[in-house]
């Protein structure tokens, strides 16, 4: 063979795999979820997906607004069928009438691309103590057959899955060791061979970020890509981030039932940016510079090398009413802020570029008045009450410990609440009264590290929205409150 006969070949070769490995565009999708007191308008997000190159969607429901507003894109979709409805998809009639209703209706030229069914969204955590265990699976059979017997057998349904479904034991803690949870081993097994059987992915979401928030002893540099970590070493293989370990931890439980090479999706990954003091956008950034460029290279795993991974980032919108019970950054996960703008340079396409995402358009906002606490008040003995109310119907987590409004005065803390609950009633003049407490104000009061948000107006959002009670009063309102009692005692 000459030199040159033998280096066309090798041209021949790497132009074969290259068609053969999807592009990082067509591999990256967004999960878009909308548990927001003012979400962007579906139509105004889709276009943004379209200007930003997002080939795939992750949904949590099955909205018509939104499927209405990706009807003609060719943008892939999976809809979702939350938790709460899992027992009445186990009536098989149940089944068929909801993919009547949620897959039938759109699909005709020029109706929506739906790709794949999540049924329910991580199910089996540990902490439900077993509440979804037994509607589930017979959940995901009903609705895989009616799609299959609606004639949409291309379509498969999945069960997104949380990482804690499997683990290596403490005595042994490599990824070749990895098995399924105990108390869900027989379910998995089941599950796993009714989705080999329809050809059909594993769904699993994997965050490095919560290795790290939920053990002090958790190894920073472990949960990022940068090769700066103390690697871990597994026989032949060795692992120099966490996301690496903890899939293949899957893969060992898959090959553990048998089926070691089922088609596997990332349903969801990404790092937040406000909330914790390892949340920020610095973090954000260097979590995301590490993975896009191996998604864009088919890096793959140690057990999975060089293999293409369909992956959906978590997420593409801040949403201010998620629950906080598993800690603050969980309204924060957004790749963009509440109202679509970029937070942190990110090229999606992995190579590495400074570039920002494009930003949502054709938002409109509120008008630039703002919510502060009134230094001249007469009566402060109910400021308290008062800052403890508006946390609990706005959003006040940026004030937590570590967060980015953290480390202001009881005059900041304050006015931060107030304004928040003011943004989110859509500055209503009585939202901004707080029993002489509070005074609108036309300056701004953020500073360079908090910002003070004005909120989209009802013509840029899905529609008016009744009163959202945000959640529990958690730790962030409570550090509020000692503030607003110290100012209360001197």
């Amino acid at each position: 063979m000459s030199a040159n006969l033998g280096a066309w070949l090798c041209v021949l070769a790497a132009v074969a795999v290259a068609a053969v490995l999807p592009p990082a565009a067509d591999a990256l999708g967004m999960n878009w979820g909308t548990q927001a007191t003012h979400p962007l308008s579906p139509r105004i997000v889709v276009q943004m997906l379209k200007d930003n190159g997002i080939k795939k969607v992750k949904l949590f429901d099955a909205d018509q607004a939104t499927l209405s507003a990706l009807a003609g894109t060719d943008i892939e979709v999976m809809v979702a069928i939350p938790n709460n409805l899992l027992d009445l998809m186990n009536e098989k009639d149940n089944a068929r009438e909801w993919v009547r209703h949620n897959i039938s209706r759109y699909h005709f030229d020029g109706g929506v691309n739906i790709k794949y069914v999540a049924v329910g969204n991580e199910p089996f955590l540990a902490s439900y103590n077993g509440t979804f265990d037994k509607v589930t699976f017979p959940a995901l059979q009903n609705i895989q057959n009616a799609l299959n017997d609606a004639g949409f057998s291309e379509i498969k349904a999945t069960v997104p899955l949380n990482a804690d479904v499997y683990n290596s034991p403490s005595a042994n803690p490599v990824p070749s060791a990895g098995r399924f949870r105990t108390d869900v081993t027989q379910l998995m097994t089941q599950m796993v061979q009714f989705l080999a059987n329809n050809s059909a992915p594993f769904t699993v979401n994997i965050y490095p970020y919560l290795s790290l928030y939920l053990s002090a002893d958790f190894p920073v540099d472990f949960a990022f890509f940068d090769g700066l970590a103390t690697p871990v070493v597994d026989g032949v293989n060795t692992y120099t981030n966490v996301f690496d370990a903890n899939f293949d931890t899957l893969v060992s439980a898959l090959a553990a039932v048998g089926h070691g090479d089922l088609p596997t999706i990332i349903g969801e990954v990404g790092w937040p940016t406000d909330g914790d003091k390892h949340a920020n956008n610095a973090l954000a950034k260097r979590f995301y510079d590490g993975l896009l460029p191996r998604l864009a290279a088919n890096t793959g795993t140690p057990l999975r090398p060089a293999q293409y991974m369909e992956v959906y980032l978590f997420g593409l919108l801040d949403e201010d009413v998620k629950s906080v019970a598993p800690g603050a950054f969980e309204r924060h996960w957004g790749v963009l802020r509440f109202d679509g703008q970029p937070k942190f340079p990110m090229d999606l396409t992995g190579k590495g570029q400074n570039t920002m995402l494009v930003p949502a358009k054709g938002v409109r906002y509120l008008p630039r008045t703002w919510c502060v606490y009134n230094p001249n008040a007469e009566d402060k003995s109910k400021l308290v009450e008062n800052v403890n109310y508006a946390c609990t119907f706005a959003d006040c987590t940026a004030l937590g410990l570590g967060s980015t409004c953290y480390g202001m005065d009881v005059n900041g803390n304050a006015s931060y609440a107030f304004n928040m609950y003011f943004q989110v009633q859509n500055q209503k003049d009585e939202a901004c009264d707080f029993q002489a407490l509070a005074v609108p104000t036309q300056t701004d009061p953020s500073t360079a590290a908090c910002n003070f948000p004005i909120q989209i107006a009802a013509s840029s959002t899905s529609g008016g929205r009744r009163r959202t009670r945000a959640g529990p009063l958690g730790a962030v309102a409570l550090f509020v409150l000692a503030l607003a009692q110290l100012l209360i005692s001197h």
